[in-house]
């Protein structure tokens, strides 16, 4: 059963506790309520923080019965991946059986700015082992399922924060996206999903602050609505002096964006990216949810990027970036947990993440350059067609929700062939990842459901450092095509 809480969006929460009709520990009692009726057949939290949410709860009332200023996020749940959200004193297992029992010793930056405006920490949520896929799967939680259909997977590999917002567990979710990781699942479970560009929200990363740009790694919010992407934006963005590539404060204004109009706007549609294979399925809701930009006045245009590679060499580019990453992954462990987990834990990972481990190991340097020559490639390319367009969209991934039943090595992943063409399980069906490449802020809106009421993503790319057009071009989008009636169980 849904509480009255469970599907009211951020904003209004927070308005409420502020003005004080509405208790921050009645909201964190019915979100606790909700977790405990659904999580079971979702797997969307794997840690959840009852007790210490509870108490937080108190301290927010306390607080505003003193007249204190709580802040803008005044008694939000909020929902934590479990990897790069680092909390301190609380597991972070980032999906990995040896990690089960790590904690971190200090917050992330974004975990300190989310609780000093008054959010309100729940726990952490699913994802498949150090968000190595596209699918959200680990031998130590199992699958995580799309609200929609549990027995379809709520993609990766912020699965669960994806799926805890689709299910009323949380209005406020944080991912991190290395390849798609915030759009992919919240295609797949029908919420709003922000890759901000590339550290317009920081982290401390450490020992190692300069791994996060191959792929680019980014953070962002995983919503119900625009303008709750926009307030936690608000809340986590900005340069933080532990970060080296953290954005300066240009002054961009999230919450202004939502209300800026789009009639001035060129967007590019390109169905298929320049090249890869989509489901017919998704294509028909694509198509359609296109004429939301017509009906708010945007001039739309069918428009590719000229990328010089097929999407099988772009993959194929991606995987052997994050080979290296894997190996780098296994450094830091070894440096901060003293654990080796390819040396003394080799069984317990995931086949797939051991196999791309040891590859990582054995990158040369001439690799590394031509995957640098790739990726300049695919930047040209998306800078090329953003030089005549204020917006690139495409599809966000290639297919609806796919079945927890098919599976490699034992773990869920997607399928192996799209439209007639081969693609790899992992990651091949994720029209995400090439923005991973570039940086560019991208969002994955809600586009509408296929005839089975399964949900489909539509991506929506930006100019470099343009995060106010991303979010102006997707509350018009919401304004036109509001999907907040869709989710189940409300």
């Amino acid at each position: 059963m849904a509480r009255k809480t469970c599907f009211t969006d951020a904003r209004t929460i927070a308005a409420d506790v502020r003005a004080g009709t509405l208790s921050p520990v009645t909201v964190v009692e019915e979100h606790l309520d909700r977790i405990k009726d659904v999580n079971d057949d979702l797997t969307a939290y794997v840690t959840v923080l009852g007790d210490e949410a509870r108490e937080r709860a108190r301290d927010i009332e306390r607080a505003l019965a003193d007249g204190d200023d709580v802040g803008p996020l005044a008694g939000v749940p909020v929902a934590l991946k479990d990897l790069y959200a680092a909390k301190a004193g609380v597991k972070e297992t980032c999906g990995c059986k040896p990690l089960a029992d790590a904690r971190s010793e200090q917050d992330a930056t974004f975990v300190e700015r989310i609780e000093d405006a008054g959010g309100i920490v729940l726990g952490k949520t699913n994802v498949p082992e150090f968000g190595h896929k596209g699918t959200t799967d680990n031998e130590l939680f199992g699958p995580t399922s799309t609200p929609f259909d549990v027995n379809r997977n709520a993609g990766g590999s912020s699965g669960g924060s994806a799926a805890a917002v689709a299910a009323g567990l949380a209005p406020l979710a944080q991912g991190s996206d290395g390849g798609g990781s915030i759009r992919i699942p919240a295609s797949f479970c029908g919420v709003y999903g922000f890759k901000a560009s590339h550290r317009r929200v920081p982290n401390r990363e450490r020992p190692d602050a300069f791994g996060g740009i191959a792929p680019y790694t980014h953070y962002g919010p995983l919503t119900r609505t625009v303008a709750d992407a926009a307030l936690m934006l608000d809340t986590i963005a900005g340069p933080h002096p532990a970060d080296p590539f953290t954005l300066p404060d240009d002054g961009t204004n999230y919450m202004g964006a939502l209300e800026e109009p789009i009639d001035n706007l060129s967007v590019a549609y390109s169905p298929r990216l320049d090249g890869f294979p989509v489901d017919e399925r998704v294509l028909d809701v694509v198509d359609e949810a296109v004429g939301a930009f017509v009906n708010s006045g945007a001039d739309v245009v069918e428009a590719s990027p000229d990328v010089p590679y097929s999407h099988r060499e772009l993959c194929e580019t991606w995987m052997r970036m994050h080979e290296r990453l894997l190996a780098k992954t296994n450094e830091t462990v070894k440096r901060t947990s003293d654990v080796d987990l390819l040396g003394d834990h080799r069984e317990e990972l995931t086949p797939v993440v051991a196999k791309q481990m040891e590859a990582g190991y054995e990158t040369d340097t001439a690799a590394a350059f031509e995957w640098s020559v790739v990726r300049t490639a695919v930047f040209d390319s998306i800078q090329s067609i953003l030089a005549d367009h204020d917006i690139l969209v495409t599809p966000t991934l290639a297919v609806p929700p796919v079945d927890n039943g098919v599976t490699m090595d034992g773990q869920v992943v997607g399928p192996t062939e799209v439209d007639g063409q081969d693609v790899d399980p992992l990651l091949g069906w994720c029209l995400t990842y090439p923005i991973n490449f570039t940086g560019h802020p991208a969002a994955s809106v809600p586009a509408g459901l296929t005839d089975e009421g399964l949900p489909v993503g539509l991506q929506i790319i930006g100019r470099r450092f343009d995060d106010e057009t991303v979010l102006a071009a997707s509350a018009a989008f919401e304004r036109i095509r509001p999907w907040q009636a869709d989710y189940p169980g409300q």
